[in-house]
Formats: structure tokens, C-alpha cells, sequence
């Protein structure tokens, strides 16, 4: 496999969920944002009539989130598909002759619950977290070889009115797709007699697993860029047994251009974003996990940013040139008078 990270063996340790800023906004009690809500302004912004952020603008945005919040609270043995029908249940196994040609069902599968983009890497312990966010120890059994990871475009349009609430709408639809797509596409995986663990950003670190398996690269913002559509990707995955073939990374220039482009850092409001000229192992912040070389991010900086808007911000995704969004792209999602 080709070399696609540069990691100090000496320093990286698994990343503890408990660090990342969403975690702890749950369980650190130290943490200056301990159980404040990104949306607190909320009532204070409408009244502000901006464009954006109307009585409307966060009835889509909690709109757009509804699946992805019932999934979080969904007891995981409710979420079942005909294989709990003696009939389903009697069926044998599927034994996989031709890995090559599974994997190629499984990107048939995962484009028709909605993929954007599908790669197939193997397991790999690195990125699993060390623990939880409550605090367990993560471990995933052995037989457990495969990562299948997938993508979803974010709306352009949507994307192009940041830092605004509809802008949020675009992140919100694309976690509660990605929630749709992993309840499908590992239900398939189980009918045919094989095991999954699906995956949000909970149980390992999306991006190398999206990074190894092909999609693209990590760009200066600290996203998965891809060649397609840039950052304006959401990010799911599934570990499984079913066996399947490996999919090589592919060459690649966003490295390279990330270099000299810089235009993510030139946006970022909250100056979180580093101006290098090239990847370092200097961490931002205590959110960051160190041990690889790459731009590390200036978390805390970026979540800070969002409390004071209101609303998440995708900025750094907008402008980059892979992203697709057209400068002329209009900022009123709307188009309308609301």
C-alpha cells in the first residue's frame, strides 16, 4: 500500500473520544461550553431578521436533523429489516466466491441508499477510538477485516449560503442520509449472513478510513477532500466480515495544491485554519490527537465560532475550488421573500 500518512510511531496514540469537542460539550464539566447549545441565539437572531436566520431558515434546519436524532436514541435492536422473519431467518448463508465482484454489489448497493461515493479499505486498528465518549473501551473483534466507507454530497446551494442556519441545513441533511444509508446498507450486509458495526462519527475516525479506502485526501481545512465534490461530503462507515476486495488509493494532486491554495484559510472566520506552507506534526489545540503530520486544525477556535452564529459554519468547505460551488451561486437558499 502506498504510504498515505506520515505518523511519529513514538506519539500517536488511538484518539479518546472523550476529547473531541462534541464529547466533551457532554461530559467535561472543565469545559468552558459544558451543555451549552450551538443554537442558543437562536430566538436573538430572528428577531435580527437576517437573511438566513429566520423562524423558517431553523424549522429546516431541525427538520433536517430528524432522522439522525431518532437514530441516536432508537434502542439498535429495533432497527430491523425482514430478517427477523423465520423465513429470512431460515435462509443459508451466502458464501462470497469473487471478492472483486462482492465489492462491486456492495458500491451497487450503498449508490442505491443513497452513496455519493464508496470505497473498500481494510480494517485498521489506528482508528478506532481508545474510548467512548461515556468513557468504555472500544474494542472491535478480530473477525471484523473490512471497512466499507461512504460519502454523501451536500447541497450546493445550501452549502453556498455559509455561515448561515441554511447552510446547517445541508450539514443536518447530510448526517441524517448518512444515518438512512448505514440502517440499509448493513442490513443487506446481515441478510446475506455476515456482521456489521455501523458507524456515524462514533466508533472510529472517519476521515483516514475514507482516505484509505480511496476517496480523497486531507485537505489544509482537516476534511476529507475529495477529487468530486471537494469537502461538501458527509462520511459513514461500516466494518464488517463479509469479505471483500480492497480498493487502492488513488493518485492524487489535492496535497499538493492544498500547498499553495490557502483560500480555506483566507475565509475561516474564526482564524482556525493554519497558513503553512506545508503539513507539520504542530498540534492547534487540546482537541487535537498528535503523531501525524498533516494541518492540524484550531478546533476550539472553530466550535467557539459557531456558539457566537448560531448555527454551524461550512466556509472553509464553500470556497474551496473542489468543492464545486460556484461563486455566483446564490447566498438566499430561498430565492424568495421569507
Amino acid at each position: 500500500m502506498k504510504k498515505l500518512f506520515e505518523i511519529d510511531d513514538k506519539v500517536y496514540e488511538r484518539y479518546d473520544e472523550r476529547n473531541q469537542l462534541f464529547c466533551r460539550t457532554d461530559v467535561d464539566k472543565e469545559y468552558k461550553n459544558y451543555k451549552r447549545e450551538v443554537y442558543e441565539k437562536n430566538a436573538e437572531l430572528i428577531k435580527e431578521k437576517k437573511q438566513g436566520y429566520t423562524r423558517i431558515d431553523y424549522a429546516l434546519d431541525s427538520a433536517a436533523w430528524t432522522l439522525y436524532e431518532t437514530y441516536k436514541v432508537m434502542p439498535k435492536d429495533m432497527i430491523r429489516g425482514l430478517g427477523y422473519y423465520e423465513c429470512y431467518k431460515s435462509l443459508p448463508k451466502y458464501e462470497v466466491e469473487d471478492k472483486k465482484k462482492m465489492s462491486e454489489i456492495i458500491k451497487r448497493v450503498a449508490s442505491f441508499f443513497g452513496a455519493s461515493l464508496t470505497g473498500i479499505t481494510n480494517f485498521d486498528e489506528r482508528w478506532v477510538y481508545s474510548y467512548d465518549c461515556n468513557g468504555k473501551k472500544i474494542e472491535i473483534p478480530k473477525e471484523y477485516k473490512y471497512a466499507i466507507v461512504m460519502g454523501i454530497e451536500m447541497d450546493p446551494v445550501a452549502i453556498a449560503s455559509s455561515p448561515s442556519v441554511t447552510s446547517a441545513c445541508a450539514t443536518a441533511l447530510g448526517y441524517s442520509k448518512m444515518t438512512f444509508l448505514i440502517m440499509h446498507v448493513g442490513e443487506f450486509i446481515r441478510a446475506l449472513g455476515y456482521h456489521t458495526i455501523p458507524m456515524l462519527n462514533d466508533t472510529a475516525l472517519s476521515i483516514p478510513l475514507a482516505i484509505q479506502a480511496g476517496l480523497g485526501k486531507l485537505g489544509r481545512n482537516g476534511l476529507l477532500v475529495t477529487d468530486k465534490y471537494g469537502s461538501r461530503v458527509r462520511i459513514c462507515k461500516i466494518f464488517t466480515d463479509l469479505p471483500l476486495e480492497i480498493d487502492p488509493p488513488p493518485d492524487s494532486y489535492i496535497l499538493e495544491f492544498c500547498k499553495t491554495c490557502k483560500k480555506c484559510a483566507e475565509a475561516c472566520e474564526a482564524d482556525a485554519i493554519s497558513f503553512d506552507d506545508e503539513p507539520s506534526f504542530n498540534t492547534q489545540c487540546p482537541e487535537n490527537n498528535p503523531g501525524v503530520k498533516k494541518w492540524y486544525l484550531n478546533a476550539e477556535k472553530c466550535y467557539d465560532y459557531w456558539y457566537e452564529n448560531g448555527a454551524d459554519c461550512a466556509t472553509c468547505i464553500t470556497v474551496c475550488p473542489f468543492s464545486r460551488v460556484k461563486e455566483n451561486e446564490p447566498k438566499d437558499f430561498w430565492g424568495m421573500d421569507i
